[in-house]
């Protein structure tokens, strides 16, 4: 049976046989939900406290943008470790707190993952580039066309994403080390 992970536990998935066309989830964008510690920046914590009011909409599942360590180019989605909470957030013990709480309303928490998406500072994007054979695989590495010096932008390649091409990092093609990469 399914399940979800969680300090090397896994436990049973609430509703796993849910039809997915019948179900109402409630996206949040962690950034700006709930600051719970007044530092201006929504956090788990601060979720956890509006779950009594999630639950009273009527909906099945809360589902949670990135809160994992990013560098922030792209809002969170250029994760850098996908087994850890971003500081700014809490902390994982928040995490198992939130989930507890939502299983205990009737809610499932749903994860905003794109896995595929990894920041240049990444472990995996790190150990391509250092030549890991393995890692290569996992991303597209080629030189660029032209120069590829990092001081100007318009110099280097398209990147294929024209309205994120500015920003090293965004969108799912990067530049480290003047080689254009995109995670697959």
């Amino acid at each position: 049976m399914p399940g979800i992970e969680s300090k090397g536990v896994v436990r049973p998935m609430a509703r796993s046989t849910r039809d997915l066309g019948k179900i109402v989830a409630y996206q949040i964008y962690i950034k700006s939900f709930c600051d719970s510690d007044g530092d201006g920046i929504g956090d788990l914590p601060g979720i956890t406290s509006k779950l009594d009011y999630l639950a009273s909409l009527g909906i099945d599942y809360v589902w949670i943008t990135p809160f994992f360590p990013s560098p922030q180019r792209d809002n969170g989605y250029d994760v850098s470790d996908y087994c850890a909470v971003d500081p700014v957030y809490g902390t994982m013990d928040d995490f198992d707190e939130l989930v507890r709480e939502a299983r205990a309303r009737g809610l499932g928490i749903m994860l905003d993952m794109v896995l595929c998406h990894t920041s240049v500072e990444h472990a995996w994007f790190q150990r391509a580039l250092a030549g890991d054979e393995c890692y290569q695989r996992f991303y597209i590495l080629r030189d660029g066309r032209g120069s590829a010096a990092p001081a100007t932008l318009g110099n280097r390649p398209p990147t294929g994403n024209a309205p994120l091409a500015g920003a090293p990092g965004s969108g799912s093609r990067v530049w480290a080390n003047g080689t254009c990469t995109c995670t697959m």
